[in-house]
């Protein structure tokens, strides 16, 4: 069966050069749902596959434009040319955008200058109309409107930053990871806040407060000091990890640009928070989202059903290299595996019965997504590669991620980072790519991927491109 373009949606704030895009469908075993982020621009394009008409296959066959970006290992890719003066799908004709005719008498009445700011005030209504979705998303998807989730929490520390290891690293300079002695047990949620508006636009009165707070059983009481003393250092480090915020306090509408490192796409999302790094080289206009940062904690999420696996990076400039650079790199502390269920503990006892367990086995079964990554990023050349560790997970996944962020501009000619998440909690395998830029901008999202195959069909359709960034 073929497959073609049925809609395309919120294709936003456009370039300046704004009639230049490209847009892709691949096919359903491979569904794309691409978001990119720049300075200067918000592209946000979802596209949906469906069976063509039998009537019109013959004509729109004859009509098919040539694809200038063919790529051979998917040959049958669509291809949509919004260089095309006659397209008008999803263009708002009608609604936000002129014809081309009004377009024209539009320019004629009105100054370059005028012209250009009635454009602008266009792109950023198109803009915040973006913000709007990706905020109501976010909070119904993957928070599930504020509802809570249950989760155990698996923590990982470097050798990095554990007292009397800090030089632990092997022959790549590849620091260990130390997994904690004791799982977490916390509760986690999102809900909405109102504050005060004047806008007439309703989420401009709304934000999204988080909320991640410990499980009083048994077992944790009696581990955090108390009337036993005060806490030691694995103690401590327990209360940081429970402590840390991943998140601005008041998460709204507009934080889902890309410079403040927050999108969310499909069954995918991410979070981003970061503190600047005292006598920076930043003037005090820089823009508040670049860096150089001493903190910066993103976190990567995936959910399915009443499942949801996010990871939690929290990278810091080690105290050895503070005042030895302006731009000193950001080291990983920890790393926090969190399995979680909506509404209940992610796992049943062996002795429970008559209880729906498909999330024990998604989230907890073997470890390692099968074959590996479904479809490794590129991580630029072999010495930023050193950068990188890997590691699977239990439940299936496997994840990828920096362990050294460099925030030189100059370091790797530039090149960005990348984070990626591969789990199969059910029929379909999930893969998330967060990208981001490089330098100061590393809050910066460059882009958010998420790719979708039937797990049963995931070798056959394996992309064999050696490592790539999506077309975009």
């Amino acid at each position: 069966m073929r497959l073609t373009v049925a809609a395309c949606a919120f294709l936003l704030a456009l370039r300046a050069d704004h009639r230049t895009a490209s847009a892709f469908v691949v096919p359903q075993s491979r569904t794309a749902v691409g978001i990119q982020h720049s300075t200067a621009s918000v592209t946000t394009i979802v596209l949906y596959a469906t069976a063509d008409d039998a009537d019109g296959e013959k004509k729109e066959e004859e009509d098919k434009p040539v694809n200038p970006y063919a790529d051979p290992n998917y040959p049958d890719l669509e291809f949509v040319n919004y260089n095309d003066p006659d397209y008008q799908i999803d263009m708002g004709i009608g609604d936000d955008f002129a014809t081309a005719e009004e377009e024209e008498k539009i320019s004629s009445a009105l100054s370059p200058e005028e012209a250009n700011a009635a454009i602008e005030e266009m792109r950023e209504d198109r803009r915040r109309r973006n913000d709007e979705f990706q905020f109501e998303t976010y909070h119904a998807s993957a928070l599930k409107s504020g509802e809570k989730y249950r989760g155990e929490w698996e923590v990982y520390r470097t050798s990095t930053f554990i007292p009397g290891q800090e030089d632990r690293v092997n022959e790549y300079g590849m620091p260990s990871l130390v997994k904690a002695k004791r799982v977490l047990k916390m509760i986690s949620s999102g809900k909405k806040v109102g504050i005060e508006s004047k806008s007439g636009r309703r989420v401009d009165g709304e934000r999204i407060v988080h909320e991640e707070l410990q499980h009083e059983d048994e077992d944790v009481k009696t581990t955090a000091g108390g009337e036993d003393g005060p806490m030691d250092e694995y103690e401590e480090f327990e209360a940081e990890i429970r402590s840390n915020k991943y998140w601005p306090d008041m998460l709204g509408p507009y934080d889902f640009r890309g410079e403040q490192g927050i999108m969310c796409v499909g069954n995918a999302y991410t979070i981003c928070d970061a503190i600047p790094l005292e006598n920076g080289s930043s003037s005090d206009d820089a823009d508040v989202h670049e860096g150089p940062f001493s903190e910066l904690r993103t976190e990567i999420g995936l959910f399915h059903k009443k499942m949801r696996m996010r990871l939690k990076f929290d990278y810091r400039v080690k105290e050895a290299d503070v005042g030895s650079s302006s731009r000193p790199p950001l080291a990983l502390k920890s790393m926090t595996v969190c399995r979680e269920g909506h509404e209940r503990w992610p796992r049943y006892s062996d002795e429970q019965t008559n209880v729906d367990n498909e999330a024990t086995a998604a989230l907890f079964g073997p470890p390692g997504a099968a074959g590996g990554l479904y479809d490794p990023p590129p991580v630029g050349s072999d010495d930023q590669a050193t950068r990188y560790m890997m590691l699977d997970l239990e439940g299936g996944a496997t994840v990828l991620f920096p362990h050294t962020i460099d925030q030189d501009p100059e370091a790797f000619n530039g090149n960005g980072w990348v984070t990626s998440l591969d789990w199969t909690p059910g029929r379909i395998r999930y893969q998330v790519d967060r990208k981001v830029l490089g330098g100061t901008k590393i809050k910066g999202l460059k882009t958010l991927e998420l790719s979708e195959v039937q797990g049963a069909d995931a070798e056959q359709y394996r992309p064999k491109d050696g490592g790539s960034n999506m077309r975009q």
